[in-house]
């Protein structure tokens, strides 16, 4: 079963039950799948719904920074469930050791040796890490290893 057909099974399952919050972040999550569908005039693989989840929950996260800042806990509240529902719909995260030896592989890869060569590992490093590991630590991890 794909992706895409999961959410839409599960927005089925949270209508029966009544779970009105659920169903609000997963009927957006399919509004914003559907969105990028039209935009681009293809139907998306499971890869582009996962891109498409891993923006939203981006998106949520920052929500919920500002509204912890503006000091408005229920709304930052509501912002971590739909967190929670989308990430579910994203593959297991990857450990401290796998993203270190997936850091160490990509780096020995590409031949990196200072933070010149940022570049050349990320790219190496984001199709392999997409959606299994949040893509900014991963950056801060390369920017220490490339400078030490």
């Amino acid at each position: 079963m794909s992706l895409k057909q999961r959410i839409q099974d599960d927005m089925k399952a949270a209508m029966r039950a009544k779970e009105a919050a659920r169903l609000s972040a997963i009927r957006l999550l399919l509004a914003a799948i559907k969105q990028r569908e039209v935009d681009e005039r293809v139907e998306l693989d499971d890869a582009g719904v996962t891109a498409v989840v891993e923006k939203l929950v981006k998106q949520r996260r920052d929500a919920a920074s500002q509204y912890d800042t503006a000091n408005r806990p229920e709304l930052a509240a509501a912002e971590r469930f739909e967190i929670e529902v989308l990430s579910a719909y994203l593959p297991a995260a990857l450990s401290e050791a796998e993203l270190d030896a997936a850091i160490d592989a990509a780096l020995a890869e590409c031949g990196a040796q200072g933070v010149a060569d940022m570049g050349k590992a990320m790219a190496a490093l984001k199709p392999r890490l997409a959606g299994r590991a949040d893509m900014a630590e991963v950056s801060r991890r390369v920017r220490t290893r490339l400078s030490a």
